[in-house]
């Protein structure tokens, strides 16, 4: 098949990707924006924006191997929503956060909706799924098994888990 992508896509797919563990977060918030796309004067400009969502600001000076899995998490979206894509591509990472940054994430899924982007959202949590999602597609070995509404796609799942 064939992808067609039209606009900037921001990918938070990995827990680490993009970060240098012997890096300071401040170090890796510059890093991980210019792979990203921003420019160095663009990660200046959103460094204090990112540093707040994140909640880290006691931690910007200690390099991330002393960082717990959700202090990952929280830098990396923090990062990955300063880039101004018009598709977030997400893929399970925020399984690991703590349930006030997850509820903050999922405002941001909020708002992009607001403003007509796209969030391809990879997870088993279907409860986001039926909160969050105007489609969803379920899938099973790469194949689809279901497409369409969320509500129906998790009917689909669940009966699909239970077997």
């Amino acid at each position: 098949g064939v992808l067609e992508i039209k606009g900037k896509v921001s990918p938070f797919l990995e827990l680490g990707v993009g970060f240098n563990m012997d890096l300071t977060a401040r170090e890796n918030v510059y890093q991980n924006g210019i792979i990203l796309g921003l420019s160095r004067k663009q990660v200046d400009e959103r460094f204090d924006k990112i540093i707040e969502f994140s909640e880290l600001e006691k931690f910007v000076d200690t390099k991330m191997k002393n960082f717990s899995s959700g202090m990952h998490v929280r830098l990396a979206f923090s990062v990955a929503i300063q880039v101004d894509a018009d598709i977030l591509l997400m893929d399970e990472v925020l399984a690991v956060g703590d349930m006030h940054f997850q509820q903050k994430c999922f405002e941001v899924f909020n708002r992009y909706k607001q403003e007509k982007k796209t969030i391809i959202l990879v997870t088993h949590d279907m409860g986001s799924v039926q909160r969050y999602c105007t489609r969803a597609i379920f899938l099973s070995n790469g194949k689809i098994i279901k497409d369409g509404n969320p509500n129906k796609v998790v009917e689909e799942y669940t009966r699909f888990a239970m077997q």
